[in-house]
């Protein structure tokens, strides 16, 4: 826990000089009070402006920017720390596929203020009073913030669907692609896995994002290409074998159909950008 500005100051040629992409194993939240945060998370650029949040989630390919005017609380936090019933409450804003910025409603901005200005303020307080209170406080403070910011108007989640029916579904299909995704590619594989007919599947795919299952695990695949291409610089015949595809070539015209570019091009764009 500390501010942007902080850390920032702290790390003056690094990671930003030159900007690198990082793959994240941490959860990393910023909020922004004053100025503006540029961040690339998953190779899109983010502009973060006062009274939003950035979150970047474990597993995604990230990219500082040269410092720039932001001032605001920085939580850096392992996924494991949050209490299992907490973090089911939590799971549609910690979700892999959740938005990178938020912006939570208005009328709760003061209280997230005042919450994570506690959270450092017990963050810098060790030594104040035992070791167990002194966590018990941190973890408390944090999933108190995380619970506001979760159920914020402008932040939660637009599906109210209980967990029941087609909301349901696409979620439990979010869960196994994001586990199976190398592997399995069609959207029969992921019906017969939930057991439930591709329709079904279909039709909760399309209310809640708009997308075809197909659509879908393809875009997570080219996903996983980009931040190993980009972050790990495998090269386009591991990036093949290690998503599934049958050899490099028919990987090569998957990446290029999809981004314009031969997955070296993509590479070598990526190692040089910034």
């Amino acid at each position: 826990m500390s501010t942007v500005e902080d850390f920032f100051a702290q790390h003056d040629d690094w990671p930003w000089n030159p900007p690198r992409p990082g793959r994240a194993t941490f959860h990393y939240l910023i909020a922004v009070n004053e100025g503006v945060l540029r961040h690339d998370v998953d190779h899109v650029t983010r502009t973060v402006t006062p009274g939003q949040w950035l979150w970047v989630r474990p597993g995604h390919t990230q990219c500082w920017h040269p410092p720039g005017t932001a001032r605001g609380p920085f939580l850096l936090f392992e996924p494991d720390v949050l209490r299992p019933d907490i973090a089911r409450l939590l799971a549609p804003l910690t979700a892999h596929d959740s938005p990178a910025v938020l912006s939570p409603h208005p009328d709760d901005a003061a209280w997230l203020q005042q919450t994570s200005l506690q959270l450092l303020d017990e963050h810098r307080a060790l030594g104040r009073r035992p070791l167990d209170v002194h966590h018990a406080l941190r973890r408390s403070l944090l999933e108190s913030l995380l619970l506001r910011l979760a159920n914020s108007p402008d932040t939660a989640p637009a599906d109210k669907t209980a967990d029941t029916g087609r909301g349901d579904t696409y979620r439990r299909f979010a869960n196994a692609l994001e586990l199976h995704f190398r592997e399995l590619h069609q959207a029969a594989d992921y019906a017969e896995l939930l057991g439930c007919s591709v329709r079904t599947l279909s039709r909760a795919a399309r209310k809640t994002t708009g997308k075809g299952v197909r659509e879908l695990i393809d875009e997570r695949r080219l996903l996983e290409a980009r931040r190993l291409l980009g972050n790990a610089q495998w090269d386009a015949r591991t990036v093949a074998a290690h998503l599934g595809f049958s050899d490099a070539a028919n990987f090569g015209r998957f990446f290029r159909d999809r981004t314009g570019l031969t997955p070296a091009a993509f590479a070598t764009r990526d190692a040089t950008r910034g």
